[in-house]
């Protein structure tokens, strides 16, 4: 046997070598009588996580070599269980006398929770052996839990959850509904659940719905969904209320591209598809900062300022958020005419909103172009649909008007003229792309006839006009004598009144910015069908509970007042 060790005496030195033999002290081979036995132990104590380990050893006086094929020895026996090779178990902690109680937060009976899926539980003593303690014997069976058999118990603390933990879920998808009991005989216990569509499932005890039990609701709503645990000591019931909705693709907002100012405007949020179940609409009206939230897809506003407000609505129907905004111009007083077009504008019309508002400022530079009308007076919208229609609105000049009714009146039938004598003329024309030329028209609305106007009249035909004629001389003769019905002399002092009042334009998506301009000195006189104030439409209106409305936010169920073509 023999050691070696090389290194340096000093950082200047060579490199040394030096060799030190053992082998005239250690000469032999160890035999048994070398070694001697030494007990693990821990300050006296030789049983050690329930094992005692004795191992072999050489004696301190033996002078000879174990050799290569040496191991250690070790020799281990279980020791018997004590109090200290256990400690306390789950929910009970260690007093003063060392012995395990229960803790103030822990309810003993809980252990028999396992009951609701077993016929028998663990009853613990309140110990449990310390983890990979091998200790046998002893005080085990004082110490360790025994199983005993379940005692019959009524269902209590039934939970019913979906696997995802939402209380939403899509329209033709699985949907997983759990079922806990906290207590209760479980293999005696029934477990019916009814999933609000008339559908019903019952399972003889809870341990067979331990891997949830599915459904697919095929159509929108809210279902109440109960679960029920039945046994012959008791009944308990829950309640899970569901939100099944279809996914939500897109929202339109319905809302007028001119409003009166101080006069109520529908404002509507369409979605696509229109069934998506609960949906909750979140709307920004009239630039305010602060939202009003709503159940209700439709509002009606008043807008108490002139200019350009900005109207967004959010829509959240399930785990989608979706959102849409207006620019709404609002003016005191205006009047407007629907426009048309050739023909050929149709085959080129995608009917998205971008191309309406592209068309919209083209038109409206062509009318400039044509009559010199200032372009802060005049705006111009596109009508979403087929066949392709617009729809012109005038304002009036204030500097001319001062802000005076009857001078508003005069100016804005002088400006009604000298547009609808351009268009008449078919002045107003632009160039859609090369090779395509567009004529704008107004529109005008014709009675269908009321006869037949061709050679072979029928027999129909004439008892109609016979009919029409019979009328025509009941409605004069009531008319002379009208005075005396009182009821007809209202109605006709109301349509007498509601002919002077302007009807509100129509709605359209399309926004288009005004800028400044002059106004033509060629004004021609042609009167327009519409004035300058809108009907006063009486409206059905209710609020929602639990919801501060804005001032000037009515909850409206009525729909928006636009043009559908």
């Amino acid at each position: 046997m023999a050691l070696r060790i090389f290194g340096h005496v000093s950082h200047r030195s060579e490199w040394q070598l030096v060799k030190i033999d053992f082998r005239s002290i250690f000469n032999r081979r160890c035999t048994e009588g070398d070694y001697q036995t030494w007990h693990l132990q821990n300050q006296g104590e030789t049983c050690l996580m329930g094992v005692k380990r004795i191992y072999r050893k050489l004696k301190p006086i033996a002078r000879c070599v174990m050799g290569k094929s040496h191991s250690v020895t070790m020799i281990s026996e279980p020791c018997d269980c004590t109090e200290s090779d256990f400690e306390c178990d789950y929910g009970y902690e260690r007093r003063s006398d060392g012995k395990c109680s229960p803790a103030f937060w822990f309810l003993p009976s809980s252990m028999t929770r396992s009951c609701t899926t077993a016929s028998s539980f663990l009853n613990s003593t309140g110990y449990r052996k310390v983890v990979t303690n091998n200790c046998t014997g002893g005080v085990v069976d004082l110490f360790t839990a025994h199983r005993q058999p379940c005692p019959r118990q009524a269902p209590r603390g039934l939970h019913l959850v979906t696997s995802d933990g939402t209380l939403t879920a899509t329209v033709n998808s699985n949907v997983t509904f759990l079922v806990f009991l906290e207590e209760g005989s479980g293999s005696r216990t029934t477990i019916m659940l009814d999933f609000g569509n008339g559908n019903t499932v019952t399972y003889s005890n809870i341990s067979t719905v331990e891997d949830g039990i599915k459904h697919v609701y095929r159509s929108v709503g809210i279902y109440r969904v109960a679960a029920t645990a039945r046994n012959d000591l008791g009944v308990e019931t829950v309640v899970l209320y569901l939100h099944v909705s279809c996914p939500l693709e897109h929202i339109h907002l319905s809302a007028p591209f001119v409003a009166v100012k101080n006069k109520e405007v529908n404002l509507t949020a369409v979605l696509w598809p229109s069934q998506v179940g609960t949906a909750t609409y979140i709307w920004w009206l009239g630039n305010n900062s602060e939202p009003v939230i709503t159940l209700d897809g439709s509002v009606a506003f008043t807008f108490s300022r002139e200019g350009t407000n900005v109207v967004t609505v959010q829509v959240s129907a399930g785990n989608i958020i979706l959102q849409d905004r207006k620019i709404i111009a609002v003016h005191e007083y205006f009047k407007s005419n629907l426009l048309a077009f050739s023909a050929n504008l149709d085959e080129h019309n995608p009917d998205v909103a971008e191309w309406r508002l592209d068309v919209s400022r083209v038109i409206r530079n062509s009318v400039i172009q044509a009559t010199g009308i200032a372009r802060e007076l005049l705006l111009v919208t596109v009508l979403p649909g087929l066949p392709t229609t617009a729809e012109f609105f005038l304002l009036p000049d204030k500097r001319v008007t001062e802000g005076k009714p009857e001078k508003t009146s005069a100016h804005l039938d002088e400006l009604s003229e000298v547009v609808l004598g351009a268009l008449n003329q078919n002045l107003v024309q632009f160039i859609l792309r090369p090779g395509v030329q567009i004529t704008v028209y107004a529109a005008h609305l014709s009675a269908a006839p009321l006869v037949d106007t061709s050679e072979n009249h029928s027999g129909s035909a004439m008892l109609m006009l016979l009919s029409l004629v019979v009328v025509g001389l009941a409605v004069f003769v009531i008319y002379k004598f009208k005075r005396k019905i009182p009821g007809l002399s209202v109605y006709a002092q109301m349509q007498n009144e509601k002919e002077q009042e302007m009807i509100q334009s129509p709605v359209s998506p399309t926004v288009v910015d005004t800028t400044a301009g002059k106004q033509s000195p060629n004004l021609t006189k042609l009167l327009l069908t519409s004035s300058l104030k809108p009907l006063d439409t009486e409206r059905i209106t209710h609020t929602i509970e639990c919801i501060k409305p804005h001032p000037r936010v009515k909850f409206s169920t009525e729909l928006p007042t636009y043009i559908d073509v």
